[in-house]
């Protein structure tokens, strides 16, 4: 009997060192994942086409903060999963991500995000969907033009044509996509990967049907593709948005070369694409 017992000591010590050993290693993989460095590695590789500018994994318990440029996102401390919406703060009555987006740039107005106290103010999810000071009011339609048709969805008639490069989990983006689709306008929609979302773009444009994957991508669900195809009109999109400092999303484009940073309301928007405001 004393044996047994002696032999059941020495178990229970393996199985608590071990325990010991397998906590050890995973507070030790916590800390590894939660490292800048490797959190950059890993997104470098997950998101090649993304700019990252910033990584902040202590002000925000458990999630990592992301700047790419002038946009926001969040990461799991082991860069698996990507998070994009806003941070609110329940205790504080805080919106977080907005707070940060101001501090950013403090000439941008996130969408009056931040201005009320409690979370049903409908925070959008996305860019910055207001203008940003760095960047071009004016571009020559003639370079616009030069872009590949294999980067763009057509959508829309109308006798007056917008060219509009947008995310699809841009909140701010989708709420122009539904507007736009009131007015009588021909809308070129060309994606470019603000957010890390380069795969949705390329199943949208690799759909059969593109107009129909818009509306699944901006809906969130799954996008119906058929598969790979030509996607180096996304690469011309994002050198284009990138030479002309288009840092946020939406940013419209009307045919004389005017451009228009951010989401404006519905009478706005019509006024402007007719040219009767700036």
């Amino acid at each position: 009997m004393e044996r047994k017992w002696k032999t059941w000591q020495i178990a229970a010590a393996g199985g608590l060192a071990a325990s010991g050993l397998a906590a050890i290693a995973a507070v030790a993989h916590a800390s590894a994942a939660s490292d800048p460095a490797s959190i950059q590695a890993a997104l470098t590789k997950r998101l090649p086409k993304t700019e990252i500018t910033s990584i902040d994994c202590k002000s925000i318990d458990g999630v990592c903060e992301i700047q790419a440029r002038q946009n926001l996102f969040y990461i799991d401390h082991s860069a698996r999963y990507l998070i994009i919406g806003r941070v609110y703060d329940m205790e504080t009555k805080q919106d977080l991500t907005a707070a940060r987006l101001l501090q950013m740039n403090p000439d941008m107005l996130v969408g009056g995000a931040g201005a009320s106290d409690e979370p049903e103010a409908k925070p959008q999810a996305g860019a910055t969907g207001s203008p940003s000071a760095a960047t071009d009011a004016r571009i020559d339609p003639a370079a616009l033009a030069t872009l590949p048709k294999n980067g763009s969805i057509v959508m829309g008639r109308g006798t007056r044509t917008i060219t509009v490069f947008s995310d699809f989990r841009c909140g701010y983006c989708k709420r122009l996509h539904e507007t736009l689709g009131t007015l009588n306008v021909k809308v070129i929609e060309r994606p470019i990967s603000v957010l890390g979302t380069r795969p949705i773009s390329e199943a949208v444009i690799c759909a059969p049907d593109r107009r129909r994957a818009v509306t699944q991508a901006y809906e969130g669900g799954a996008v119906t593709s058929a598969g790979s195809c030509d996607t180096s009109g996304l690469d011309a999109n994002e050198a284009f948005a990138r030479q002309h400092g288009f840092s946020g999303t939406p940013v419209i484009v009307r045919e004389d070369g005017a451009v228009l940073h951010g989401y404006r309301p519905r009478d706005f928007l019509l006024s402007w694409i007719e040219g009767k405001a700036s």
